[in-house]
């Protein structure tokens, strides 16, 4: 009954010893939106470790998401982020509609923004310009908000 009653313990002790490693590792990123041109709508901001569906994150379930309140900077915070390669993905969506309107089905009508400032050439960034590294140590990073029109 003793050794029975030990494994268990080491078994329940190492389980929670791995849980405690998993959240140790865990980091925030700190998000800050500059250059938002007026505090109508909301900004929605999307993050993904899924290159082929970039930007368009959503489509991840595992994305990290969140929609804050539009102003001239914001601050938006992930937290309990996993190790690993990242994209951010950002949005004024000044009407709320939960899209980004285009002009003409072409350029974008609504705020954007992507890490490492990623340029856009008629189309989204590619990954390999948005991607960052996300390690166990919070990060700040920042972001500015662009527009077409």
């Amino acid at each position: 009954m003793t050794g029975r009653f030990s494994r268990m313990a080491a078994l329940a002790l190492g389980v929670g010893m791995l849980g405690g490693a998993s959240s140790a590792a865990a980091a925030t990123i700190t998000i800050t939106v500059t250059d938002v041109r007026s505090d109508e709508g909301v900004v929605r901001a999307c993050m993904t470790t899924m290159e082929d569906i970039f930007p368009r994150c959503a489509r991840d379930p595992n994305s990290h998401r969140k929609t804050v309140r539009a102003g001239n900077t914001i601050t938006i915070r992930f937290e309990n982020v996993e190790p690993g390669d990242y994209a951010i993905a950002l949005l004024h969506d000044e009407n709320e509609d939960g899209k980004a309107n285009r002009v003409l089905g072409m350029a974008p009508r609504e705020g954007y923004g992507f890490s490492r400032d990623a340029p856009v050439r008629m189309a989204p960034p590619d990954w390999d310009d948005a991607v960052f590294s996300i390690g166990s140590a919070s990060q700040n990073l920042t972001i500015k908000m662009r527009y077409f029109l």
